[in-house]
């Protein structure tokens, strides 16, 4: 487990390198090599389930994972996003301006998850009635829209910070039984702390959805931090900032609350490339010793 985590403290730090790096295009950090610079792509970072990586190909140029399209900038810089599932391989291809082309073989690293077990959670917010069922397929249209931006600014290059200071409750990827009754994948990190506690922007961005009251989520904000990354916090008591507002990282966007499906105050916090959940932990160092 010790050292599990040592690996994915290090694909934290090379990440932190990766978006601070000044320059046309993303530096070399240590753990993160360009996978093909010299056919005219640059990836960097680690592929791992979970992981984002940064990348930049010839202006002009149009990208495929998978056979999936991927949305590139008007400068060429682009990401990649593996999600939990993620199998061990993944093929990039590109066509040029020129119409050349090439692709790359992509080895992803895999992670094995724990289980949670969460029990006391209101019968009703585990097996929602069909009237519940309408309403949460409403409220996660709306965060399904504020996740579907594509914005042709990098705010993630501020780096990420942990958005609030407490115990980690509850990690990226577990499988979660909830009243004994299994149910779907956590994709996020929740971090306990008293209910009023500061909430703050992980990174700089734009507020892409602020919504009071939502089923499972309660009080949430959604975060754009460009090309398609995002950011979420669940279950706050207060949104302190409106949609459409301008944040930077660290400033002061909500407190913690015990809104939604919860048993306690505490901050879920997710990221996204579009509908991909990542791992927000492998974004950022270790949580500091006074926040555990």
């Amino acid at each position: 487990m010790w050292m599990a985590a040592a690996r994915y403290a290090c694909i934290a730090a090379a990440w932190a390198s990766l978006v601070l790096a000044a320059g046309a295009s993303p530096a070399n950090a240590a753990g993160a090599s360009p996978a093909n610079a010299a056919g005219g792509i640059n990836l960097e970072g680690i592929a791992v389930q979970g992981s984002l990586m940064i990348g930049r190909v010839e202006v002009g140029a149009k990208l495929w994972l998978d056979d999936v399209p991927v949305p590139v900038a008007k400068s060429g810089e682009f990401l990649l996003g593996f999600g939990r599932n993620a199998g061990r391989k993944a093929r990039i291809k590109v066509t040029f301006a020129d119409g050349r082309t090439a692709s790359r073989l992509l080895r992803i690293e895999q992670r094995e998850f724990k289980i949670e077990r969460i029990d006391g959670l209101e019968p009703k917010k585990v097996t929602p009635s069909p009237e519940d069922l309408e309403r949460i397929r409403a409220e996660k249209a709306l965060i399904d829209k504020a996740r579907a931006r594509f914005t042709e600014k990098s705010y993630f290059r501020s780096g990420f910070i942990w958005p609030a200071q407490g115990r980690i409750s509850g990690v990226y990827g577990s499988q979660r039984v909830l009243n004994g009754e299994a149910r779907a994948p956590h994709l996020g990190v929740d971090i306990a702390a008293p209910k009023g506690s500061l909430v703050v922007a992980a990174a700089d961005g734009v507020v892409s959805l602020s919504y009071n009251g939502m089923f499972f989520s309660g009080n949430v904000m959604v975060i754009d931090h460009g090309l398609g990354l995002g950011s979420i916090y669940a279950h706050l008591e207060r949104l302190l900032v409106k949609e459409g507002q301008r944040v930077e990282q660290g400033q002061p966007i909500g407190t913690v609350g015990a809104t939604g499906r919860v048993t306690g105050p505490h901050l879920h916090w997710g990221v996204n490339l579009f509908r991909v959940g990542l791992d927000p932990a492998l974004l950022v160092p270790a949580m500091p010793a006074a926040g555990k």
